[in-house]
This record gives structure tokens, C-alpha cells and sequence, in this order.
């Protein structure tokens, strides 16, 4: 019987894989630390349309869901994030679809990811600097120590 029974519970674990993906709400771009939910239907005239802003740079895990810098669940890596004339960048911004601009409204600010502390230059050049200073501290020192 206790074998029928750990058969039993070894076949359900091997049948009950599953695979599991993220259906998102609403496609989403992320910039500067702020989600904005796409209005694909919004179209923004030629134009209205400003400076280049930005562009996507990753995209989100499809398992977690966790996504850092600027990045989005539906538009490729390299898709451009421009600003609206006239809108501040705090409300809405454009993105480039095709030969198209679609507006993109402020949704929510992204949440927290390490490698968004990770990927900034002025923590890495902050880091670099720090090194330095030890490396450097570490050569006085040795140098002190032969000529005293």
C-alpha cells in the first residue's frame, strides 16, 4: 500500500508541471522611473512632437513581471520616447509606433529594481572613484613603509 501511495505522489509531481506566463493589463513603457500606460488609440500629430527623450532599453521578465530602467512589456528594445509640446514629461510623453506617435499618460512610478542602482553611471563612477582612492592610499602606504 505505501508503495501504490509514494507511486502515487511521485506520478502527480511529474504530471503537475506547469508553465505560467504574465498577461499584461495594458502595454506600459517605463522611463526615468515612471510607467506610463500607452493610449494606443491617442494618436499625437507630427507636429506636437518634441526632443527625444529616451528609448527602450530592456524588457520585463515574463514570469516576475520585474523590469528595470526604461523598458516595456509591448514595443521592441530601441522604440524612441519623445516629449509632447506644450505637456510636461510629468504627464505624458510620445512614443514612436511605426510611422506614427501614440501618447503615453502617466500611470504610476516604477517600482524598485538593484539593477536600476546597478546600471546608473554615477554609481558606477562613484564606485570607480572610491577604488581609486583605496588603490592609492594602499601605494603610500607600501611607499612609506620601504622608505621608513
Amino acid at each position: 500500500m505505501r508503495r501504490i501511495a509514494l507511486l502515487f505522489l511521485l506520478l502527480l509531481f511529474m504530471i503537475s508541471t506547469s508553465v505560467q506566463a504574465l498577461s499584461w493589463a495594458y502595454p506600459f513603457v517605463v522611463w526615468e522611473g515612471k510607467v506610463y500606460e500607452v493610449k494606443r488609440e491617442e494618436l499625437i500629430e507630427k507636429n506636437k512632437i518634441g526632443k527625444t527623450i529616451g528609448k527602450v532599453k530592456t524588457k520585463p521578465d515574463d514570469m516576475t513581471g520585474s523590469h528595470y530602467g526604461n523598458a516595456s512589456n509591448y514595443y521592441p528594445v530601441g522604440t524612441k520616447y519623445y516629449e509632447i509640446k506644450g505637456t510636461s514629461p510629468s504627464v505624458a510623453i510620445a512614443v514612436r509606433e511605426d510611422n506614427r506617435w501614440v501618447k503615453a499618460v502617466y500611470a504610476h512610478k516604477a517600482p524598485f529594481h538593484i539593477m536600476n542602482i546597478l546600471t546608473n553611471f554615477y554609481f558606477i563612477f562613484s564606485i570607480l572613484v572610491i577604488i581609486l582612492f583605496i588603490f592609492r592610499a594602499i601605494l603610500r602606504n607600501k611607499t612609506a613603509k620601504k622608505q621608513g
